[in-house]
């Protein structure tokens, strides 16, 4: 009688069928994760809070006893708000934005002036000021569609 000698390890097939089963989990792990929209949830947090960053800062500088002239009443009516390095004519008159940079000088209110994701233009900073009766609110055209509308 004669014996065939095995040789240990894994055959081919083993090799692509363990591969395939890593795949299939892989995938599926991936769908129930949804980057996209983690990172699309992530960007909405960044904005509110940003929004409420600025809110605080315009009302900290008002009962500090500044004043901020000229912002609009109603949300339909909200203004860009200018980036901190654009500043008077080049903000109001060339952007037709709102200048809040006083916010961020010497830092005392803002470090400087939050920037939405979306915005790309070296010029406005993706959000919108406005006001209701006495209340300074800002808001933001991606997270509010009648923003500025």
């Amino acid at each position: 009688m004669q014996h065939t000698r095995l040789r240990p390890g894994f055959t081919l097939m083993e090799i692509l069928l363990v591969l395939g089963i890593i795949a299939i989990l892989a995938a599926i792990v991936i769908a129930a994760l949804n980057p996209t929209k983690q990172l699309s949830d992530a960007r909405r947090a960044d904005r509110r809070v940003s929004l409420r960053e600025i809110e605080n800062a315009a009302v900290q500088y008002i009962i500090d006893g500044n004043s901020l002239p000229g912002i609009p009443t109603g949300i339909s009516n909200a203004l860009p708000i200018c980036q901190d390095t654009v500043t008077g004519n080049d903000c109001t008159v060339t952007a037709g934005g709102y200048d809040l940079s006083a916010l961020s000088t010497n830092g005392t209110y803002l470090v400087n002036i939050p920037i939405d994701p979306n915005e790309t233009g070296s010029t406005l900073s993706g959000y919108r000021i406005y006001r209701v009766g006495s209340f300074i609110k800002v808001c933001s055209p991606v997270l509010d569609a009648t923003c500025g509308s």
